[in-house]
């Protein structure tokens, strides 16, 4: 879990700036991203057809 510890002087942009630092250092969005429930539906074509691609791609060996 991420904490940022806001100072007694400090403003609250740079507070802001330091926690979305940190949440990305700590690598929350891609995961937030891939779990999130709603999906457009070009990004669900688009899902789709990466896999389908992967998974011929995988079947054309030889």
């Amino acid at each position: 879990m991420t904490q940022i510890i806001v100072g007694q002087n400090e403003g609250i942009e740079s507070a802001l700036r330091r926690f979305k630092r940190e949440v990305s250092k700590a690598g929350i969005f891609p995961d937030l991203k891939k779990n999130r429930h709603f999906e457009t539906p070009v990004q669900k074509r688009k899902r789709k057809e990466m896999a389908m691609h992967k998974q011929r791609k995988r079947g054309f060996r030889i």
